[in-house]
């Protein structure tokens, strides 16, 4: 049976690549999406769910719910369009139709994870954790509910995006980071230290072009590709950031994982927000099935990339690798 998976995220480049790649995997049934602010405004998030969604025919009866429109800080959410286009779709400008399938009732989202309750409903963040934290403090008995929660987040030891020590989705809001950590059970995180290793080379795009039957992906990571370049030209390819977050759900042996106490650093806009720390001292250090009063996420560190490379490929193209 596949994997029922409710995604939270902010629809930008690869955001969308994950919703196509979660469609095209049959071991992925992604039954709802949480459309937010992020790297571009939530309308435009919305607006882009239902372009993939018209575009590769996917079931209408799958919810698009609206999220959060801006952080826990109360600041006014930061639009990047040099990163992911003025419209989230690199060149693409989708047309801007968010009334057809769309949920304005965030209470909607609690009917999803209650009618998935015995079904071993995950959820997946790929972007800021603001909605997700709203569900923390709105309906935490609901949230029980959910067997798992994957976020992509947070960057350990290695430098972030957002700032030299913070990556972007804790870095937006880090409020709602710390309230999902210290609220929510059964929690992976995806952080850079992964996301980085997931690259999409151009020979991978140009060959899923090819073969493939998603001709949107070319566009998409080759503008996500030109971005990445400018800013590290040694860099072999697009990061598929919120794919392999998306994958971790089900291929759990392709990543190595450690169980640690996080805590996220808040403040303003210091070069430290968003930074997230990862207690590594030895005697805090425990496995999952040891209690300890502070809870211990469970953290991917490192990527079987050629486990990745012949899974992604396969599932993109059709074709055996």
């Amino acid at each position: 049976m596949a994997q029922k998976v409710l995604v939270f995220g902010d629809i930008g480049i690869d955001d969308t690549v994950a919703l196509i790649y979660g469609y095209f995997d049959d071991r992925i049934d992604i039954v709802g999406v949480v459309a937010n602010y992020g790297n571009i405004p939530r309308e435009k998030a919305l607006a882009n769910v239902n372009y993939v969604r018209g575009l590769f025919n996917i079931d209408p009866s799958i919810e698009v719910i609206l999220g959060a429109e801006k952080p826990m800080t109360g600041e006014d959410p930061i639009f990047f369009p040099e990163i992911h286009g003025e419209y989230g779709l690199g060149p693409i400008e989708p047309p801007l139709l968010n009334d057809e399938g769309v949920v304005e009732n965030f209470f909607e989202v609690v009917g999803i994870i209650e009618r998935y309750r015995d079904q071993d409903l995950v959820i997946v963040n790929i972007g800021r954790l603001t909605s997700l934290a709203t569900m923390c403090i709105l309906y935490p008995f609901v949230m029980e509910n959910v067997r798992h929660i994957y976020m992509m987040g947070g960057a350990f030891w290695v430098p972030g995006n957002a700032t030299a020590v913070s990556e972007a989705n804790f870095y937006g809001d880090p409020i709602a980071a710390q309230l999902v950590l210290k609220n929510a059970n059964n929690i992976t995180i995806v952080p850079l230290n992964v996301t980085l290793q997931a690259i999409a080379t151009p020979q991978m795009v140009d060959y899923i072009d090819q073969v493939g039957h998603a001709k949107i992906i070319k566009p998409l990571l080759d503008y996500y590709y030109d971005f990445y370049k400018q800013r590290n030209p040694s860099i072999q390819g697009s990061p598929l950031h919120d794919v392999v977050t998306l994958m971790a759900t089900v291929y759990d042996n392709m990543f190595t994982y450690r169980y640690l106490p996080v805590n996220i650093i808040q403040g303003d806009h210091d070069i430290d927000r968003g930074q997230s720390i990862a207690d590594i001292r030895p005697y805090v250090d425990v496995l999952e099935t040891e209690v300890e009063e502070e809870k211990h996420h469970r953290i991917a560190l490192n990527l079987d990339y050629w486990q990745f490379y012949n899974q992604f490929m396969s599932i993109m193209t059709g074709q055996p690798f």
